[in-house]
């Protein structure tokens, strides 16, 4: 097997985070460091190491939807020392790894897993799994900045993938839509919404593929159901 999977499969991180903890040097195998993506181990003989300490395949595979408040960073540490995520986890049995991120000042559904293979896979832009933000916007979107929306803007120099948007409501002050993507480049919907000359003023994820955020209150977690875990899977 290879080291970047085995340690997937370990759930230390994803495939493609395990890759450059590789690189980094941090990865020994039998006592040697391996910092060459490829190598083969063998997952009975070998033993291999994380920063010293030994690591294997965990059985039992964990699938955890969390409510992610304003004010929490998608890391598991933080070298400002900001309250993170992974703060809400301390004491659950095992080792936990967000899937993809939410902004410090973002809010909502934010899944967890140590099932490395799976979190590569959702994370990996060929399989274009679908994520739905409820945003507030300041002032009011009109009808042609939807459109635009939805059929692509420019951001960081590229043209964005086509998005689903729908007006949910508007006053004199602000538009609230809710925008769905595939996409996961970095901070992507408030920079759409900056293209087309507004600011996001409130950023919830309320949906991860199948998986809805419901009315699972902030900074709670529940365990996914087996349908979920089960359309998670490409």
């Amino acid at each position: 097997m290879r080291l970047q999977k085995y340690l997937a499969s370990c759930g230390v991180a994803s495939r493609r985070s395990a890759e450059k903890m590789i690189l980094d040097g941090r990865i020994t195998v039998n006592g040697e460091v391996v910092n060459i993506l490829g190598t083969q181990v063998d997952e009975q003989a070998d033993t291999v190491q994380v920063d010293g300490v030994t690591v294997s395949p965990e059985t039992e595979k964990h699938y955890i939807a969390y409510n992610k408040p304003v004010g929490e960073v998608t890391t598991v540490s933080d070298p400002e020392g900001r309250a993170t995520v992974m703060d809400r986890f301390r004491d659950y049995p095992v080792r936990l790894f967000p899937v993809g991120r939410l902004d410090y000042d973002s809010e909502g559904l934010l899944l967890l897993t140590n099932d490395g293979d799976l979190m590569n896979q959702l994370l990996h832009p060929s399989f274009e799994i679908k994520k739905s933000y409820l945003t507030r916007v300041s002032n009011i979107v009109t009808e042609d900045e939807i459109r635009l929306l939805r059929k692509g803007v420019m951001i960081d120099g590229k043209l964005t993938s086509p998005a689903e948007v729908r007006l949910i409501r508007h006053d004199a002050f602000s538009t609230e839509l809710l925008i769905t993507i595939h996409e996961g480049r970095n901070r992507q919907v408030r920079k759409m919404i900056d293209a087309i000359g507004h600011q996001v003023v409130r950023l919830k994820r309320v949906r991860f593929g199948p998986v809805s955020l419901g009315d699972l209150p902030s900074g709670m977690w529940r365990k996914l159901t087996d349908d979920e875990i089960r359309k998670l899977r490409p």
